[in-house]
């Protein structure tokens, strides 16, 4: 399919649990403090899998709709009021597939220019498309909850996942001394983004604890993996002054652990921005921070070596559904 000058390629979902269609619809233009993005990379988040299998209300993007939360690509037009960016930026950002926003699952993209910052100069589109959502949530969790500081001990849970492994570069750039949970297959890939691997499979938190804080627990503990695991987090708090985070505190939970070390619980919902409109620019600003990090080689997603194009969007849900995925899955929209 190729798309006219007024047109544009999408991949669009018409029901949940069904395929994508390939469509082509009418190009978008940029309104007030909106730019016009020429797609080049889209992210596939877990998120992104659960809108399309009718599993994620939470996410209010109703039916049929371009999906696709993350971006990477070309600043094509600015609309009124935008100063920040110019025809011909690279620009990266979390800009839509929720909330009602159309997804990066496009050709174009009209996005609010407070939800973009320019692109690490050194990271490629694929590499750029990668980061938005994940890095996001993960300074949401450690810097604007935990306040995290140099010195502290942090424990990320899911430390090779897509959030953990950029709280784990987050937290080591802060300063801190971090730990994070994996299986054994998982070790080499947590040491090497610069935290001690902890085998989630063969060692309990009292033991963990023990080994690594000498009883005393994590003065930040960061779950991204909700349920048993977030339990487990208020047992590795640190007592008096301790503090858990989670992207997926969705359950119900006890919450004795916590208050009897005098440990504090803050949850992260990265979505809020993009629903309520309100906050936006925080989400700009956090991405000029990944960038600075990534440019000082401080930050660099872990990605899966496969690759996707447009009309393969279906099967890039399906690889990370799966479970199996190395690293970040990226469609390429234009390459």
């Amino acid at each position: 399919m190729t798309a006219s000058s007024s047109t544009m390629r999408a991949a669009v979902l018409d029901a949940g649990g069904q395929p994508f269609r390939n469509a082509e619809l009418t190009r978008p233009t940029a309104g007030r403090n909106e730019v016009l993005v020429r797609v080049h990379a889209s992210g596939v988040n877990p998120l992104d899998t659960k809108i399309r299998a009718g599993q994620a209300a939470h996410a209010q993007q109703p039916l049929p709709s371009v999906l696709g939360m993350d971006l990477a690509g070309v600043v094509e037009a600015v609309g009124p009021g935008v100063t920040r960016f110019k025809r011909g930026d690279e620009v990266y950002g979390m800009a839509g597939g929720i909330g009602g926003l159309q997804g990066t699952l496009a050709e174009y993209a009209a996005v609010d220019a407070d939800l973009l910052a320019l692109k690490p100069h050194n990271l490629g589109m694929r590499e750029a498309a990668a980061i938005p959502l994940v890095f996001i949530t993960a300074y949401e969790g450690l810097v604007d909850r935990a306040k995290t500081q140099a010195g502290q001990t942090v424990l990320v849970h899911g430390g090779a996942g897509g959030v953990g492994h950029m709280a784990v570069q987050l937290a080591r750039s802060l300063g801190a001394r971090v730990f994070a949970t994996g299986s054994p297959a998982q070790a080499e890939t947590i040491r090497r983004f610069g935290a001690t691997p902890i085998d989630f499979t063969t060692t309990s938190v009292e033991d963990y604890v023990a080994q690594h804080t000498a009883g005393k627990g994590f003065d930040v503990v960061y779950d991204t993996v909700g349920g048993a695991v977030l339990d487990a987090s208020f047992a590795a708090a640190r007592r008096y002054g301790g503090h858990v985070v989670s992207c997926l505190g969705w359950g119900t939970h006890k919450l004795a652990p916590l208050s009897f070390r005098a440990a504090t619980y803050s949850g992260v919902f990265t979505l809020l921005p993009m629903i309520l409109g309100r906050g936006r620019a925080h989400h700009g600003e956090i991405l000029e921070a990944a960038a600075r990090l990534a440019e000082a080689g401080q930050l660099v997603p872990l990605m899966d070596a496969r690759r996707f194009t447009l009309g393969e969007a279906t099967a890039a849900h399906e690889a990370v559904e799966s479970g199996k995925a190395r690293g970040r899955i990226v469609v390429d929209i234009e390459a």
